[in-house]
């Protein structure tokens, strides 16, 4: 939105200084330059904010640092845009879609639970941290690695991007959402998992039981007694949200073991 802002600013102005030019008069030169010099300060102001905002994010809390670290059942692993954790299952894998302005890192402990627990995880780095930069990231992954089922997951932001994603390609399975929805209709042979905290001041619950109107009806949805939004991460409080009445350790693992018993139940036998 800030750019489509400064284009605008920047024709507006150009017309301005073209029209005082065509005049040619000394004193529309002037005015031209002084609108040109206005114009120079408005765009280093927005070009400002910019950075401000893109540099101002949660990031991952050094105890993530463990979860990014192979042990003897999870290898983990850098992949071009992210990480893969690797652990004993071999069919199905999950990609996961950070939140908005989230250090993708603070993801690794969820996902390292998942990939013990038996579905192998990859965490995708988006660009500046926005998930609707890096919509198709999922692309490279799964065109490299042979896995049979494949399921969409991110949180909040993440989440809606990775259902966008999910979407246009037949190939995914389904789609897990993490204090999240999408905004267009799911199909009937994707399966949804949604996933909130009671807790959660983030959500916003008037759009997301609207949206539930386009999942498909085996669709299945959970609340974490106690949970918030922050707890599907690792990276401490959020602006917005509400304290949770559990450890972020412990929402993650009730949210591996959902996902888990969800994948286990819909997959289809062979």
């Amino acid at each position: 939105m800030m750019t489509a802002f400064m284009i605008l600013l920047v024709a507006a102005g150009t017309a301005a200084v073209a029209f005082l030019l065509r005049k040619g008069k000394q004193k529309s030169w002037k005015a031209g330059k002084r609108i040109l010099s206005v114009l120079g300060i408005g765009m280093a102001l927005l070009l400002a904010i910019c950075v401000v905002y893109v540099e101002t994010y949660y990031r991952a809390l050094p105890e993530t640092k463990d979860a990014l670290t192979s042990t003897e059942t999870v290898k983990v692993g850098k992949i071009r845009n992210g990480y893969r954790f690797d652990g004993p299952g071999e069919e199905t894998a999950i990609i996961f879609y950070p939140g908005g302005k989230v250090e993708c890192e603070a993801y690794a402990p969820l996902l390292h639970e998942l990939a013990e627990r038996g579905q192998d995880a990859f965490l995708i780095r988006m660009p500046l941290r926005l998930a609707f930069l890096g919509i198709d990231r999922a692309e490279a992954v799964m065109r490299e690695y042979g896995y049979s089922r494949w399921y969409m997951m991110g949180h909040s932001l993440g989440g809606a991007m990775a259902a966008e994603y999910a979407g246009h390609h037949d190939a995914v399975s389904g789609i897990i959402f993490l204090a999240s929805y999408g905004t267009g209709r799911i199909s009937e042979n994707q399966q949804v998992l949604s996933i909130y905290g009671s807790e959660d001041g983030v959500l916003n619950r008037a759009n997301y039981e609207k949206a539930k109107a386009n999942w498909p009806e085996s669709a299945v949805e959970m609340v974490i007694p106690g949970g918030n939004h922050a707890g599907f991460g690792t990276y401490g409080p959020q602006q917005g949200d509400h304290d949770g009445k559990m450890t972020a350790a412990e929402q993650q693992r009730i949210t591996a073991e959902e996902i888990c018993q969800f994948i286990e139940r819909t997959e289809v036998p062979e």
